[in-house]
């Protein structure tokens, strides 16, 4: 069962009022962030080269080495998968990053399938491409499947934001955080974008990124 899709922002504002109803402090949070962005990206293979090219490096060097490659021509799965090594580099891949980006364009994933799939079955199809790991598969779904209730419980920035909106004397570790995100249900997906952007609001207040 795929169950809500979040496709709009007046989805997001369905699953925000939701979550404040079961969980007022998450009203706290939406008074200090503002409205919630939408955040959909286009599913495929693209969604998941630009997760890979994104890892361990900035927004802005992740941003120009996508360039690089769509302007050489070498953006997409069928032109990746055969791509030289050489001219992969040049577009400022590593050698690790380029073997992930080569696997996953020759792996032939279904992705239209993917769309039909139970959140699980999605992570099952997409943690053994290489450089994809369970954050990420969690990642598309919420973004580029637009599924409305996948949460992301190893997620650093997650944990700190619910660390400070509901007092904890310490962030919750990936299993108790799980369960705790529970009961919001099934706005979970909506709960991390409350608390991610809880969380950049805290760290710019502090001065800190």
């Amino acid at each position: 069962m795929v169950g809500r899709i979040i496709d709009t922002l007046d989805d997001l504002a369905e699953g925000a009022a939701a979550l404040v109803r079961a969980e007022p402090r998450f009203g706290l949070a939406l008074d200090r962030v503002g409205p919630l962005a939408l955040r959909r990206v286009p599913d495929g293979f693209s969604a998941l080269r630009d997760a890979v090219v994104g890892q361990q490096v900035s927004v802005a060097a992740a941003r120009a080495i996508r360039a690089r490659l769509e302007a050489a021509g070498l953006a997409e799965a069928e032109t990746l998968a055969v791509a030289d090594e050489e001219a992969l580099r040049a577009c400022g891949l590593s050698r690790q990053k380029i073997r992930y980006l080569t696997g996953i364009a020759r792996a032939g994933l279904d992705y239209d399938a993917l769309r039909a799939l139970p959140d699980e079955a999605v992570i099952a199809a997409l943690v053994p491409l290489p450089g994809i790991g369970r954050w990420t598969a969690e990642m598309y779904l919420m973004f580029a499947l637009g599924r409305a209730d996948v949460f992301a419980p190893d997620d650093l920035a997650l944990a700190e934001a619910a660390r400070v909106l509901f007092n904890l004397p310490d962030r919750p570790r990936p299993k108790p955080f799980r369960a705790m995100a529970e009961p919001w249900a099934p706005w979970r997906a909506v709960a991390a974008r409350i608390l991610w952007a809880y969380y950049a609001d805290v760290k710019k207040r502090e001065g800190v990124g």
